[in-house]
This record gives structure tokens, sequence and C-alpha cells, in this order.
């Protein structure tokens, strides 16, 4: 992408309702715009962020045999009348009438919804396990929204629903998503804590959070220091991670923890993910069952598993910054680098930044040119804060000799490399995680 054909309309300053970095950058780097209170337009650098993010989650989905379907936003309030939910849950949910008077609601989950559409598909044990999942926008009418998209009214949602004749069977499947999870969260370039938590208003009994540690969270999380150095090889060992003590602050019993406190980690993080098993609560209640292998009619054993895409723009800007501005994950990066032509008016400059763009136009690369006439200062100021994990600046004095400068925006080393190096060097590291 040419950057002056591009939509980045980056702001200088910084905004004074923004209480947190990720909503500070977000709004700098034109990644999102307020629309209402909680509610933001998605603009072109942080649409490509999210994209990115929906993708990764999506791959380790469908990595792991769920199957992927779409509900949709509004939802019919009979059916949460059924359930018993629709008079409890709060007003956190947004319901109207339609113009017959038939009442509707925004949903802010998808239970009801899904226990729908199963009792009315699945007859026998045989078909089962089955877990289902959707990437769909929701809304929750928080009573104070706050830090961006961090805590929005509105808001990109991965949910994922399990469907088990037993309990044996759906802690199996609980077990799948949890390491699901943990390759998601590892392939984002985050390390991700899980937490056994309280599973709130849906219900049940088997319940984990995942946080990222983060100063900036509303939450407080007690876990082993094991997890602070964690390889990667391990994060799909389940047997390991379960034996390790982490808990949210309402779970945290400081007379049962196990753990001295030279042993413990004692801090705020961010949720970004949260799994739970809530066995037959609305499967009973809506006659979702099938015949077991008795011919007995049993109710469906599921659990509910989400993670917040949205949310975790967010969560990767508060624990990946400096004071330049955002880094990015080259997993998740909107671009994987910026070609910086310091002089457009150099022919020489122009040679050597076309060629570059053309390459990794060539192998699919998401690129960005800074092919505009701004200062040499603006331009860096500008690449540092939207992050692209490498720079290649190409500037009159090197271009001579056929040289760039090759900047790794996470550590700031800055190389001298031929135009050919440039390109190879960012495409071995596009994987890295």
């Amino acid at each position: 992408m040419l950057l002056s054909k591009y939509f980045l309309p980056v702001l200088k300053e910084k905004p004074v309702e923004a209480q947190v970095i990720s909503h500070s950058l977000m709004l700098r780097s034109g990644m999102i715009r307020q629309s209402a209170s909680g509610i933001y337009s998605w603009l072109p650098l942080g649409l490509k962020v999210l994209k990115n993010i929906e993708n990764i989650v999506r791959f380790n989905m469908d990595a792991s045999g769920f199957v992927e379907l779409l509900m949709p936003c509004v939802q019919d309030a009979g059916l949460w009348r059924e359930s018993g939910r629709f008079d409890v849950y709060g007003r956190e949910m947004l319901s109207f009438k339609d113009r017959h008077d038939h009442d509707l609601l925004f949903g802010p989950t998808n239970e009801e919804l899904i226990t729908d559409i199963v009792r009315n598909s699945f007859q026998s044990y045989k078909e089962l396990p089955k877990v289902l999942y959707q990437i769909q926008w929701k809304f929750r009418d928080e009573i104070r929204p706050r830090f961006g998209v961090m805590r929005g009214r509105e808001f990109l949602m991965k949910d994922a629903y399990s469907l088990d004749i037993d309990m044996e069977s759906a802690i199996n499947t609980y077990d799948q998503m949890f390491v699901a999870y943990m390759r998601t969260f590892k392939d984002l370039g985050l390390n991700a804590i899980p937490l056994a938590a309280d599973p709130g208003e849906i219900g049940g009994e088997l319940s984990h959070e995942f946080h990222v540690v983060a100063d900036t969270g509303e939450s407080t999380l007690y876990y082993d220091k094991k997890f602070d150095i964690l390889e990667d090889t391990l994060a799909g060992d389940i047997t390991l991670l379960k034996s390790l003590y982490a808990a949210t602050e309402e779970k945290h019993d400081p007379e049962k923890c196990p753990l001295n406190k030279s042993e413990l980690s004692v801090r705020k993080g961010i949720e970004v993910g949260h799994i739970f098993n809530f066995g037959d609560k609305y499967s009973k209640a809506m006659n979702a069952t099938v015949n077991d292998s008795n011919g007995k009619r049993v109710p469906i054993q599921m659990g509910s598993y989400g993670i917040g895409i949205s949310r975790l723009v967010a969560a990767i800007i508060e624990v990946s910054h400096d004071e330049r501005g955002i880094i990015w994950p080259i997993q998740v990066a909107p671009f994987k680098a910026s070609i910086i032509n310091l002089n457009i008016k150099d022919d020489k400059c122009n040679e050597i930044s076309n060629d570059l763009y053309n390459q990794f136009v060539n192998k699919n690369i998401d690129i960005l040119y800074d092919d505009t006439s701004d200062s040499a200062g603006a331009k860096f100021a500008i690449h540092d804060l939207i992050g692209s994990p490498w720079q290649i600046i190409v500037g009159p004095k090197k271009a001579g000799s056929d040289l760039v400068e090759l900047k790794h925006r996470e550590s700031g080393e800055i190389q001298d490399v031929s135009v050919d190096t440039a390109v190879i060097e960012v495409i071995s590291n596009l994987h890295v995680k």
C-alpha cells in the first residue's frame, strides 16, 4: 500500500480522553475513532490488525476440528425467557421491540440461540461430540465504558459451544479447547496465563480465564512464577498447566494457596479469554436432548468458550509498546514492514523504493511504502507510532551504493544492508513465534 493513497489519520497530540496507553495509541495511530460511548469505528489500520487476529484464532479453531457457523446479532427474546435469563441478565442487555411489538435483543452472548439450533439438529449420541464456533459482533450496555476497546459496549468475539453426551466427554472437550487457547495466544505473540475462575452470569463450575500480565489490567492475578518462564513447547502440556497454581482474585484463597510468597506472583492482568462448562443448565431448561447408548433421552452437556478479539488488539498494545508507539508482534502487524523513502525527488531513492515495494507486493506480503513528501523526522515518527516490525529506510547517501538501512522496531537496531538482503531478512522473520 502506498501511504499517499492510504487513509491514516494520525494524531500528533495525546488524546485527553484516553486513560490507558492502548486507547491513546489506537487513537493516535489512526486505528479507531469513537462513534458513541463505548462504540468505535475501525479504520483501515485497526481493521487489518483485527482481521489478522481473527485469522489466527480461526486457524487454531479449525485445526482443532471445531466447526464455524454464524448466528444473528439480533435474537428472539422468547429464547431467553425459555432459559429463564431474560428478566435476570441485567441492564447490560439491550432489548427492544420490532414493529410487530415482538421482543428482541442485541445478543450479549449466544447460549440460548445455540441451544435452540442443536435441539432441532441432533438426535443421537453418535452425532456427538461437536464444537461449533462463530466470530461475531456483540453488544453489552456497560454502565461505564472505558479504556477504549478494552471495555467497550460493542465488541468482536469468538464464541464457541461444545456439545457432549456426558461429563467425561465434556471434560475431554474442555481440555482440547484449553490447549487450543494456549496455542492461539502463543501464535498471537502473547504469554497468557490460565487461571481458575468464576464462570459468572452464564453459570457452571469448571472455569478458566486467560489473562495477559499488564499494569493497566483491572484484574488481580495470583499464579505460580513458573508461568513467567514457561517454554513455548509446554503450552500444549495440559497436565503441567493445570498442575501449576493460578487463580483470579475471586478464586484465590490465601489459606489454601500451596505456594509461599517467594513462589507466588501477584500481578494485574487483562482478560482475553474465558472457557467454562455449564453442563445441562440450558439444555435441560430448553429440552435439548439426544438418545444415549441405551436409547434414553438425556440432556446435552454443554460448554462455552470466548476470546475477545477486539479486546486482544488493545491487550497486545498494552504489553508491547514504548515511548514512540506500538511494537506489533509480526504475526498480527498490519504491515510487516514500512519502506521509508527519505527523498521522493531523488531518482535513485525512487528506483530502490519502487523495486523493494514491487518485490514485497509480488510475494503477497503486507507492505507500507511511504512515498509522501513529509520530512524525515515526521516519517520516522509515524512509522514508529504505527509499529511496523521492520523499517527499510532509503536515503540518498547510501542509495548510490545500493544500500538501505534496515531497522528492527522492537530492538531499535539499525544495520546497512543491500537491497536484496533487506527483502530476505524481512521474509525470514515473517513467521517467528
